[in-house]
């Protein structure tokens, strides 16, 4: 009973507790097994059972994934309604926002540019003033 109760991940109080699967153990152990049973069991049908269980458990980790994505939404929908803070924002209309503001940044930066450049071509030729007003004067 304890090697069944492992195999079948259940406690051997469950299989204690149901008279039906009790009696099902006991015949199942009391009946000899037939050899043309075990060799119905081959190797090949074994790999093409453990394929389609992989393939299965694929879909369904796949399907508890969108599960818990749509639970999150539910959740963080919900959360917002009974935050009080108004209706929630347009993610489309955020999006377009915040692609503007990139823009202007780079127009910005590009004009920040466009004035450095100016900035040095002012620097050097006050450094050269600076140089010719400090040297001594030849006459």
């Amino acid at each position: 009973m304890s090697s069944l109760a492992r195999a079948a991940r259940v406690d051997r109080s469950f299989l204690y507790r149901h008279r039906d699967l009790l009696e099902r153990v006991h015949v199942a152990a009391n009946t000899p097994v037939q050899e043309s049973r075990l060799a119905a069991v081959s190797g090949a049908s074994l790999q093409a059972d453990l394929a389609n269980a992989l393939e299965r458990n694929t879909l369904l980790s796949a399907r508890v994934r969108q599960l818990e994505k749509r639970l999150s939404e539910q959740f963080g929908e919900q959360a917002w309604n009974a935050s009080d803070l108004g209706v929630a924002p347009d993610i489309d209309q955020l999006q377009r926002h915040i692609d503007m503001l990139e823009q202007e940044l780079a127009e910005k930066r590009g004009e920040l540019e466009g004035g450095t450049g100016g900035l040095e071509a002012a620097r050097a030729a006050n450094r050269e003033l600076t140089r010719l007003m400090n040297q001594p004067s030849t006459r």
